[in-house]
C-alpha cells in the first residue's frame, strides 16, 4: 500500500510538471521516452506491472480513443483482460457477502434417510420422498429427493443395478444347490477330479463321484444321477470352469427345469458352501491319507460324505449335522460318554452308552 501511494504521487507529480512545460520541451521529453520503451521492449524482458498501473490503462481507455497507438509494453488485448478481471472481483466479492450463497441444503439427517432407503430398498425418489412424509419431513420436495438420488446412484452404481449376490444366495437358499470339482493326487502324482453337487438349505452332500477324465457328457450323466426330476433344485451355482459348458447348461434348462447360475469372474467366494465343503474334506481326511487309485478315492469319499450327511455338526444349520441328530439325553447316571470311530479313526462321534 506504501508503495502504491508513492507511485500515486509521483505519477501526479510528472502530469503537474508537464503542464507548466513548453510545447517543445513536451515533445522532446516524449521522443525520448518512447526511444526508451522501445529500446526496452526489443529485448522482451516483461515488465512487472502494479495494480495501479493497470488501472491507469483501463481508465485511460474509457476517455482517450487514441490509447491503443501508445501501447509498447502491453498489448490492447490485455487492457481488456484487466478489465473482465476486474469486473469478475467485483462480482465475487457481492456474493461472497451472503453467508450461504445458492440453495438452501437440507439437513444431514434427511438427506442420510434418502442414502440409506435408496441403499436398503433400491426405491425411487416418489418412494422415498412419501415415505419422508410419513415421517413428518414435510419441508422438502420430491424434486429436492430426486437431486440428491443422482448423486447417490452415481457414486455407489453397481448397489442400484441388482441386488447383491449375498441377498440372492439368502433369500432363495431352499431352492438352490451347488456343484464344482476339486482334485486329488494319488502316488503316483495321477490326477483325480472329484465332483460334487451340495444342497444350501441343509449342506447335505446330494451326489458326488470321482473320474481321472472330467467331460461336460459326463457331467450330463452325473446330473441325471443326482436329480429326480421330484426332487429339483431351482437354481444349480456353478463356476465358469469349460466342463460346465453350453451344452450342460442347455441340459439344465431343458431337460431339467433348473437355471444354472454362473459366479463372477475369479469370486470363488459366491459359491461358498461348495468351496466350504472342499475344504473340510480335505482338512478332516484328505489331507491325512495317501490315495493309490480311483477306487481307492472313490471308497474313501463315500465313507467321507456319509460322515459329512450323518455326523458331522455345522454351524450353519444351528449346530447339527445335515441330516439331522437327535440330541441324547443322558439315560442314567451309569451310563458314559463313548467315541465311534469315523474314517479310520480321524474323526469320531460321540454318544451315551451304558458302562460294561
Amino acid at each position: 500500500m506504501y508503495q502504491i501511494l508513492i507511485r500515486l504521487l509521483s505519477f501526479l507529480l510528472v502530469i503537474t510538471q508537464a503542464i507548466f512545460k513548453s510545447k517543445d520541451n513536451l515533445v522532446l521529453e516524449n521522443l525520448v521516452l518512447r526511444q526508451q520503451l522501445s529500446a526496452y521492449y526489443t529485448k522482451k524482458k516483461k515488465p512487472r506491472l502494479a495494480n495501479i498501473d493497470r488501472l491507469f490503462w483501463v481508465a485511460l481507455k474509457q476517455v482517450w480513443t487514441k490509447w491503443r497507438n501508445h501501447l509498447v509494453i502491453v498489448k490492447p488485448e490485455t487492457v481488456i483482460d484487466w478489465q473482465r478481471k476486474r469486473f469478475r472481483k467485483h462480482w465475487t466479492k457481492i456474493s461472497s457477502q451472503n453467508e450461504r450463497p445458492g440453495r438452501k441444503r437440507i439437513k444431514s439427517e434427511i438427506r442420510d434417510l434418502i442414502y440409506r432407503m435408496a441403499e436398503e430398498n433400491r426405491w425411487g425418489a416418489p418412494r422415498i420422498y412419501s415415505e419422508l412424509l410419513m415421517l413428518g419431513f414435510n419441508d422438502i420436495s420430491e424434486k429436492t429427493v430426486s437431486r440428491y438420488l443422482r448423486t447417490f446412484r452415481s457414486e455407489h452404481p453397481d448397489k442400484k443395478k441388482q441386488q447383491s449376490w449375498m441377498t440372492f444366495l439368502k433369500n432363495h437358499r431352499d431352492v438352490i444347490s451347488a456343484m464344482d470339482f476339486f482334485v486329488v493326487p494319488t502316488i503316483g502324482f495321477k490326477i483325480l477330479y472329484v465332483f460334487f453337487i451340495i444342497d444350501h438349505k441343509r449342506r447335505v452332500i446330494r451326489h458326488f463321484n470321482v473320474t481321472n477324465h472330467p467331460s461336460a457328457r459326463w457331467v450330463i450323466q452325473q446330473l441325471r444321477d443326482a436329480f429326480p426330476f421330484d426332487q429339483v433344485p431351482r437354481y444349480l451355482i456353478m463356476d465358469r470352469d469349460k466342463i460346465f459348458s453350453s451344452r450342460v447348461k442347455g441340459f439344465l434348462e431343458h431337460q431339467l427345469g433348473i437355471k444354472p447360475k454362473v459366479t463372477s469372474y475369479k469370486s470363488p467366494w459366491q459359491n461358498g458352501v461348495a468351496e466350504r465343503f472342499v475344504l473340510s474334506a480335505r482338512t478332516d481326511l484328505l489331507n491325512h491319507v495317501i490315495v493309490f487309485d480311483e477306487d481307492h478315492l472313490r471308497r474313501l469319499m463315500k465313507e467321507y460324505v456319509d460322515y459329512y450327511n450323518g455326523d458331522r455338526c455345522h454351524l450353519s444349520v444351528e449346530r447339527n449335522s445335515p441330516l439331522g441328530r437327535e440330541i441324547q439325553e443322558r439315560p442314567s447316571e451309569s451310563c458314559t460318554v463313548k467315541s465311534i470311530s469315523k474314517l479310520g479313526g480321524l474323526q469320531h462321534r460321540y454318544e451315551w452308552k451304558k458302562a460294561a
